[in-house]
């Protein structure tokens, strides 16, 4: 069983589990260190070099990848973690995109936020500012964008698709000063091997990756995603009586926050005008709007004169596997019929 041991931050004492990096026992409690390129769901990298700390009296240390330990002593700024953080994130934004009102991700931003943690003087960043070349964005992608220019080279989206999805379709592309992210010989995203999953665009902090169509919900509303039987856990954003957005429910076992292209970017058919939104009874070739009470007692009529060999179900892989389950029993038993088949089969 995993214990806790206590250490000290910022000259407070603090309780944490044993295993936690330096940097989840500050959030744990809620200590702000900035930091750019660490995420829950990776291994730590220490790429961005904004989290770095002082311990016990001297020794500078990234948190991210600091071990705790019990007794240790970590002070998140001083003279020189100062010093080191501000001319990292300097460096960062000096080339960076500016316009963060048309940014979707505008305040939630992580630069951002470093940037006003550390605070930023304009006059050090024009001394810092190279030639004004602005890398082609990729828009190839029917479901997010590529900004490289406002990409920082954190990695997140290189090892989000390497450790979670598995595919590894980015990398880093070239070196020094010109660094950027890209896919195996920096083709367009729709050239390579991309399932548009939208993994890496959740997770990256600073909208370099975002999608196509972004609007904030008024509310979210939790539910089950319909397009498969795994049963994905996802809350659908709202707004008015539209759908905008859908994310994945950390909280479900199923899927744990992931989703596939389909869960994250499949549900503007909901509010297609010709979805239909009431049930329709074929009369003499034409379909005529109907009650629900109407259309459940024509089944149920149809069904008790058709039960047996004249009786046949196909069920659909949109359904959970509990559905499709209640359904083949119900034509087994009810129907008395073994005639049914599902679409996955084909």
């Amino acid at each position: 069983m995993t214990g806790k041991l206590e250490l000290t931050i910022d000259d407070q004492k603090v309780e944490v589990v044993a295993g936690s990096s330096v940097l989840e026992a500050a959030l744990a409690n809620d200590i702000s260190i900035p930091h750019l390129c660490h995420h829950p769901d990776l291994k730590p990298a220490g790429a961005c070099r904004t989290c770095g700390v002082e311990i016990d009296g001297g020794r500078m240390a990234m948190s991210c990848q600091t071990p705790v330990a019990a007794g240790m002593k970590v002070r998140t700024s001083s003279p020189a973690v100062d010093h080191a953080r501000r001319t990292t994130l300097e460096l960062l934004i000096a080339d960076h995109y500016t316009d963060c009102l048309a940014c979707p991700l505008n305040t939630d931003c992580d630069l951002l936020k470093a940037a006003a943690h550390v605070g930023i003087s304009r006059e050090r960043l024009e001394r810092m500012r190279g030639p004004s070349e602005l890398l082609p964005v990729d828009r190839s992608n029917p479901f997010f964008e590529y900004d490289p220019n406002k990409c920082i080279v954190c990695g997140i989206c290189v090892r989000t698709c390497d450790e979670i999805v598995g595919l590894g379709v980015l990398d880093f592309v070239n070196r020094g000063y010109r660094t950027v992210i890209g896919t195996f010989g920096n083709k367009p995203f729709i050239d390579s091997v991309c399932e548009s999953c939208g993994e890496c665009v959740v997770r990256c902090p600073v909208s370099a990756l975002a999608p196509k169509q972004a609007e904030l919900p008024a509310r979210e509303v939790q539910t089950t995603c319909v397009y498969c039987g795994v049963g994905c856990g996802i809350y659908l954003g709202v707004k008015g009586n539209r759908v905008v957005s859908a994310r994945g429910d950390r909280q479900r076992p199923s899927n744990q926050g992931s989703l596939c292209v389909k869960g994250r970017y499949g549900y503007r058919f909901i509010n297609h005008p010709e979805r239909l939104a009431t049930p329709l009874i074929k009369n003499n070739g034409r379909f005529d709007k109907a009650s629900w009470d109407e259309a459940l007692d024509l089944i149920a009529k149809n069904f008790t004169a058709n039960k047996g060999e004249q009786f046949a179900a196909f069920t659909s892989a949109k359904c959970t596997n509990e559905e499709n389950y209640l359904l083949q029993k119900f034509t087994r038993a009810v129907m008395r019929t073994n005639t049914i088949d599902h679409c996955a089969r084909l």
